[in-house]
């Protein structure tokens, strides 16, 4: 049984782990990536602010994913971020990710964001996959300021566009 929920403080300890075991299986660069972020030991209090969101996917009382929305860094405008998007290996391409997305982009539209940035890797086509099916486009180059340089890959969507 699956459960996708707001993050909780308990969360942060296993989440993190999670998330670090995740993007080594991905082979993640350890510098300029979501690794060596040092939001990913304290998930919770990052995401306890004004305008963001992190969400846990979990099967039965284990944390096996996760996603989260919060204001584009370095930004001026209603332009959030899709942030640190992952799932074991176990459940993706099951819908499980999309059903994620969702959950944060439906956050997104109800706090007032217009449009929804990301980042990602080349090597992540099923992920990007998902994106374009989402009404995700590519874009040309990197908005804001993530503080993830080795991710190339950038990508926007309007959220007046519902797909």
């Amino acid at each position: 049984m699956l459960e996708i929920r707001a993050i909780q403080p308990a969360d942060n300890k296993e989440l993190a782990a999670t998330l670090r075991s995740i993007l080594v299986e991905m082979g993640v660069p350890k510098v300029g990536t979501a690794y060596a972020d040092k939001a990913l030991d304290c998930m919770f209090e990052t995401y306890d602010v004004s305008l963001s969101r992190y969400f846990v996917v979990l099967q039965g009382d284990r944390i096996v994913g996760g996603s989260g929305i919060a204001p584009l860094a370095n930004y001026v405008g209603p332009v959030c971020e899709l942030q640190k998007m992952y799932l074991n290996a176990s459940l993706r391409g099951k819908g499980v990710g999309r059903q994620l997305m969702q959950k944060c982009l439906n956050f997104a539209r109800e706090v007032g964001f217009e449009q929804v940035y990301l980042e990602t890797m080349p090597y992540m086509e099923a992920a990007q996959q998902l994106y374009v099916k989402s009404g995700f486009y590519y874009i040309d180059g990197p908005m804001g300021d993530t503080g993830h340089c080795a991710c190339p890959i950038h990508m926007l969507k309007d959220l007046n566009n519902d797909t």
